[in-house]
């Protein structure tokens, strides 16, 4: 009996995803396919960018014509996994009309709103409901500030409503075009990969170089200028007014020492790799103050598989497991979405024997980031996609418990 619960609750649970992901593909059909978009795109006529709505007659018909035919789409295709069973000769079959029944229940909402049912928008259409955001965007469920994205961000990406899933299949669950994204790190080899990878995703890129030289990248050929501005480590608050204006950072600076362990190469290796980067961290999560803000700005950290893993240089495991665990404690009360990036070894001047190519790697990475994945693991190194989970999820608890907000 108690395996038969966990095969219902399986099946179940999969009808469920199985019309999330109906709705979602037609979402991204209607944003594509014009005939369909006629009828979606009442749903973008409704909404200010507080979410407050346009026009009540505009929003009503909105449900009639894009959210009622949606519900009847995913009602529609809601049977076919039962039918599949059933030819099958599957017992259980039946238990798949549990999505049907989930289905079901969108359309009557849709109904009520379209037919304009007091306080059924309040309670049922909870992704756009104006005020505040109280959540940095969601990583595996929509919520109200994923969702804003779609609106205001970017509507060719974003097209999850409940679950996040086929975005992040499709690489549109975070939208690059249009971003302003400041590097660090820039003239590096690295640097220059991701700025290059960042341009091709028609993001508007900025380098930031202790290096007095302009940074350029090569694409097909052709060399491509990058704005660029100078900065030093230990004058972080320099960057302070640049960083009002950008919607994600980079921080990719790091230096390594090897095998030196004098006074001085433990400041530097610290002073690098540690508190130069949170500081920079703390100004730019000062910026984030508005809904918008909160919505679409990032900080994406370099801290690398040194966090879990030897790299054969004690002071640059050590101040980047600093570093690491320092971004792990920040992001349990940060404002906005704080990437980890955990590199293996591609080859660039601090680690000429690297053995993956530096543009490979920032072409994973910014690929992993389209899908949304907080904790960006390129690696050649099996060991790492298993430690550094195991390791986040414990330390990460073990500062919940051990301390408050501020």
């Amino acid at each position: 009996m108690v395996n038969n619960l966990i095969l219902w609750s399986a099946i179940a649970f999969l009808s469920v995803v199985w019309v999330e992901v109906v709705r979602d593909c037609y979402h991204a059909l209607a944003h594509v396919w014009p005939t369909l978009y006629k009828l979606h795109g009442w749903h973008h006529r409704v909404f200010r960018p507080d979410l407050s709505v346009t026009s009540e007659e505009i929003y009503r018909k909105a449900h009639w014509y894009n959210d009622v035919p949606e519900a009847l789409v995913m009602l529609t295709f809601s049977f076919l996994p039962g039918l599949i069973l059933f030819i099958w000769g599957f017992d259980y079959a039946w238990v798949t009309t549990f999505g049907s029944l989930y289905t079901f229940s969108f359309l009557v909402t849709a109904i009520a709103r379209g037919a304009g049912v007091p306080k059924a928008d309040e309670i049922t259409d909870l992704t756009h409901r104006p005020g505040q955001f109280t959540e940095i965007p969601a990583n595996w469920r929509v919520n109200r500030t994923y969702h804003w994205r779609h609106h205001f961000d970017d509507q060719k990406a974003y097209y999850c409503g409940t679950l996040t899933l086929v975005d992040k299949i499709l690489g549109t669950a975070l939208s690059l075009k249009g971003k302003t994204i400041a590097v660090t790190g820039a003239s590096g080899t690295f640097g220059q990969a991701l700025l290059k990878y960042l341009y091709l995703s028609d993001a508007k890129a900025i380098a930031l170089t202790s290096q007095g030289n302009p940074v350029s990248i090569e694409v097909k050929g052709k060399v491509i200028p990058i704005k660029t501005l100078t900065w030093k480590i230990g004058e972080e608050d320099a960057l302070k007014d640049l960083l009002e204006t950008v919607d994600i950072l980079v921080i990719n600076h790091g230096v390594n020492v090897h095998s030196q362990r004098s006074e001085e190469a433990i400041n530097t290796a610290y002073e690098v790799n540690t508190f130069s980067g949170f500081r920079l961290m703390e100004l730019f999560l000062k910026t984030v103050k508005t809904n918008k803000q909160i919505a679409t700005k990032e900080v994406w950290v370099n801290t690398s598989e040194a966090e879990v893993n030897p790299a054969f240089s004690p002071l640059y495991e050590l101040s980047k497991r600093a570093l690491g665990d320092l971004i792990t404690l920040r992001r349990l009360d940060a404002p906005c979405v704080i990437r980890k990036v955990i590199l293996g070894p591609f080859k660039s001047n601090l680690n000429p024997v690297g053995i993956m190519s530096a543009d490979w790697t920032a072409k994973q990475v910014v690929k992993a980031a389209k899908r949304d994945s907080r904790n960006i693991i390129v690696t050649i190194n099996p060991i790492t996609f298993i430690a550094f989970p195991i390791k986040e999820f414990f330390v990460s608890w073990y500062f919940r418990l051990f301390t408050k907000a501020s």
